[in-house]
């Protein structure tokens, strides 16, 4: 049996925008030979590896996505050829990212490997809106959740997590924005829980939207089509108030 040389670096690649990339992100993927690369990767962030062969195996709601076997069967065959294979990854890759099934893929195979953290959409989204995710005497928890489940797995107990938390961060949930509403509140939530949803977190085009958590199924009205999280919790009460004193402000002024 060939003994395999190369190492796969799973690589964390922010939130989307490319200075938020970490320094020891950046210094892989410029010793990269190959990247598998996630769809939202920014192409700022793929420019990093100028010598490397680029492949996207992207994964996107409701879009084509290269099967997580497959894409493990691809790791293992460049650790073969490569010296440094990287999988690149939105966001942190131990958080939603699918690396453990990818870790024990490597492991099985006997291929040397590394994770490199990033910073998760979560986070990029509280720091926008002057929001912190854990505040002294309100928020002493935080759940971070997906209501999504795969073919084969056992239903989530989101509901639960979330209902036990100060703060919960919702992944891959704004197309399910009534179920988690009506979820929640059956499970004893307020409904004037104050919710935020951020769209494409950290870039020029990010928008967050303020809610309570009645409202929101209203967020379909709103056209949300990139990547975005729902965060609920009282440490959100100031954005969600300052957002109603701007819409008074408008109405006032129409």
């Amino acid at each position: 049996m060939t003994r395999i040389t190369g190492k796969v670096f799973l690589v964390g690649a922010g939130p989307g925008a490319p200075d938020l990339l970490t320094l020891r992100a950046a210094e892989v993927l410029k010793r990269a030979d190959i990247v598998f690369h996630d769809a939202l990767v920014h192409p700022a962030v793929l420019v990093l590896a100028a010598h490397a062969e680029k492949i996207a195996v992207g994964k996107r709601c409701g879009r084509f996505a290269t099967a997580q076997q497959f894409i493990n069967k691809r790791l293992v065959d460049a650790a073969g050829k490569y010296q440094v294979v990287v999988r690149l990854k939105g966001g942190d890759p131990m958080l939603f990212g699918r690396a453990q099934e990818e870790i024990t893929a490597l492991e099985a195979a006997g291929v040397a490997y590394d994770v490199v953290p990033g910073v998760t959409s979560a986070v990029a989204a509280a720091a926008e809106a002057h929001a912190s995710l854990t505040q002294r005497g309100v928020a002493r928890s935080v759940a971070f959740v997906t209501p999504r489940v795969g073919a084969g797995e056992a239903p989530s107990a989101w509901v639960k997590c979330v209902a036990a938390a100060d703060t919960a961060v919702i992944y891959m949930g704004v197309g399910h924005a009534q179920v988690i509403s009506a979820a929640l509140i059956a499970a004893g939530l307020p409904r004037d829980l104050p919710v935020l949803v951020a769209e494409n977190a950290s870039l020029p085009e990010s928008r967050h939207i303020a809610l309570t958590l009645e409202e929101l199924p209203e967020i379909v009205r709103y056209g949300v089509s990139g990547p975005a999280v729902i965060m609920l919790g009282r440490a959100f009460a100031a954005v969600l108030l300052a957002s109603e004193r701007d819409a008074l402000q408008r109405h006032a002024h129409a």
